[in-house]
């Protein structure tokens, strides 16, 4: 039983991505309930509202959420969550990891969502940010570029893969002078995420959270923080306030899943992301991306075969 479950972050969203499970009725039900949960109009933004408009943080945020929720319920089928390793989020994934996991319940972790976006959203219109990903930068070059810039590192992602960020001139000279042997490749994100720019959100959220009820995780369960497990959901839901501020720590997390003999990676919709990000740090780690209905058999096969050896 060492199959877990990934819930990706901003940025992995495109347009129409939900058409192919909008035209299965039991998951556009369960769209309607977490976009009711939410607030927020996901049925549309999930099929027809251009790149520009799922860009928005207070959209994107609760759309990704709202997906990772819709698809978790179809790789789950069949009684397969006993059969389960874990569970964790990149980023934002968070929120769905931790309704996963039962430390929230899913109408629940949609307010908290959507209150995190719109948050994010406020505090990133305060300063012209953004964040790019660097690719293949010797860590010691690229903080000693970053530095001059103002430029923060912000997920670490594992793989050579680096996020930074902060405003957008110094994105753009880093662009135009990266690190020997580095590419900088600007991000479908606004706003400086997990960095300084964030903290007003971090001020915001902590009051949201602390009228929410917490369970204690039925799955285990990873934070971004440091990529160790937490087994209390209070600890987690105030990991995931302070995260909008801090680093993402996703080579931790991934570290942590090869510590523990992970033998096969899920990613729920919309997947990619993460399952590229294994595919270098992990190798030779079997992966599903879950990106319509279509790969829900695959995934069930993953979790089948690998609870039978």
């Amino acid at each position: 039983m060492t199959v877990v479950i990934v819930a990706p972050g901003q940025g992995s969203q495109t347009p129409g991505f939900l058409d192919p499970w909008l035209a299965e009725p039991r998951f556009a039900t369960h769209l309607d309930e977490l976009a009711d949960a939410a607030g927020v109009d996901l049925r549309t933004h999930g099929t027809v509202s251009d790149a520009d408009t799922i860009r928005d943080t207070a959209v994107a945020q609760p759309l990704i959420v709202g997906a990772s929720l819709l698809s978790l319920a179809g790789v789950l089928d069949g009684g397969r969550e006993a059969r389960i390793a874990g569970i964790a989020g990149h980023s934002v994934g968070e929120v769905a990891a931790a309704a996963g996991a039962g430390i929230l319940g899913e109408a629940d972790a949609m307010r908290f969502v959507a209150a995190r976006g719109r948050a994010m959203a406020d505090a990133a219109a305060r300063t012209e940010t953004g964040m790019a990903a660097v690719i293949g930068a010797d860590e010691a070059a690229l903080s000693a570029a970053l530095e001059p810039l103002g430029l923060s590192p912000a997920n670490m992602n594992g793989g050579g893969q680096i996020v930074v960020a902060g405003e957008l001139p110094a994105l753009a000279a880093l662009q135009a002078n990266p690190p020997a042997g580095a590419r900088v490749i600007p991000l479908q994100v606004a706003g400086a995420f997990h960095t300084r720019f964030m903290a007003p959100a971090v001020d915001t959220m902590a009051e949201v959270a602390a009228g929410m009820p917490t369970g204690r995780p039925r799955l285990r369960i990873w934070t971004n923080r440091d990529g160790s497990t937490v087994d209390d959901g209070a600890r987690y839901l105030e990991l995931l306030v302070g995260q909008i501020s801090s680093p993402v720590r996703w080579d931790l997390v991934m570290e942590s899943f090869a510590a523990n003999g992970v033998t096969g990676l899920i990613e729920l919709a919309p997947a990619g992301a993460l399952v590229g990000l294994a595919k270098r740090a992990l190798k030779g780690l079997p992966t599903v991306a879950v990106k319509t209905p279509d790969d829900l058999p695959a995934a069930h096969a993953l979790i089948d075969q690998e609870s039978a050896a």
